[in-house]
């Protein structure tokens, strides 16, 4: 056998000649707006889990009470709101006949739950900067993830809304089936609001004293610790753009059977939806610069 035939039946000889040149992969960010990829999203389900138990678990490490905060703050809100605003002000006499404690608390169900959620979405990519700048993966799962530590709180309050419920005698109503409709608008109207702060605090880091302050007006403009029949009529149209105020008028509605005004929580979920797209497009035209200003 010749050398030349030798060398071509040997399968350890390499020839440089023959060798097939490997496809040039680039990586490149995406120029302008893309649509929210949910499937990629769900695929980075494990770590979504993974980060809202971690939250759970800095929020109260090393605390005496533990989880128990998530029940002390609003209760804590509620009998000062039942002092001042239930018997000096009177404003008992307008709950519709619903004990002024379980009227405010309700209210405060879904507004403690909103307020967190912002509170902790607009800072969380400031906060997770290394994890950002080191692995790749769907930047919206952190404002996401701040979001779902929000609603393990709310699991722990309802329990205790409706223990306050038994207490003071008030039933429950059929129309508590409504409830998730007005859950899902309040995680869309946070989830919208927060992920568009959380993108605007990367960039303008002024941002981490403003949402703490809007927070508290927003409250204010909420009817959180006063009924919506108080208000004068020709305002009454303009507080309604609130989403907040439609979505709280829901919780009521339904943990206590209250008339529901269909058309303020139309406009509310209509507008909830409406912050939530918003905050989506403006997070995505963004969210390729993220590691680089972080």
């Amino acid at each position: 056998m010749s050398a030349e035939a030798l060398i071509e039946s040997d399968p350890l000889t390499v020839d440089a000649s023959a060798e097939t040149e490997l496809p040039e992969l680039i990586i490149e960010a995406q120029q302008g707006w893309s649509p929210i990829n949910w499937v990629e999203i769900w695929r980075f389900r494990e770590l979504l889990y993974f980060l809202t138990w971690r939250d759970v678990k800095i929020r109260y490490k090393q605390t005496v009470l533990g989880g128990a905060w998530a029940i002390i703050q609003p209760l804590a809100n509620t009998l000062v709101f039942t002092l001042l605003f239930g018997k000096l002000a009177g404003l008992d006499q307008k709950t519709g006949g619903v004990p002024y404690a379980v009227y405010v608390y309700t209210a405060q169900l879904a507004w403690t739950f909103f307020a967190n959620s912002v509170n902790s979405s607009s800072n969380s990519l400031v906060g997770s900067a290394n994890l950002i700048s080191k692995v790749y993966f769907p930047r919206l799962i952190i404002p996401l993830a701040a979001v779902g530590t929000g609603l393990v709180d709310f699991a722990i309050s309802s329990v205790v809304l409706l223990g306050m419920m038994l207490y003071f005698h008030t039933a429950i109503s059929a129309q508590l089936l409504l409830l998730p409709i007005f859950l899902a608008g309040t995680i869309l109207c946070a989830t919208g609001v927060g992920t568009l702060l959380s993108a605007l605090t990367v960039a303008y880091r002024d941002f981490r004293y403003v949402v703490p302050f809007m927070v508290q007006l927003w409250f204010f403009a909420t009817p959180v610790i006063y009924p919506n029949s108080m208000i004068p009529e020709r305002w009454r149209g303009w507080m309604f753009l609130n989403p907040m105020t439609g979505l709280v008028d829901g919780f009521r509605a339904s943990f206590l059977g209250l008339p529901l005004q269909w058309g303020s929580t139309c406009l509310s979920l209509g507008i909830s939806v409406g912050l939530f797209l918003l905050g989506a497009v403006y997070f995505r035209s963004v969210e390729r610069r993220f590691a680089d200003v972080i």
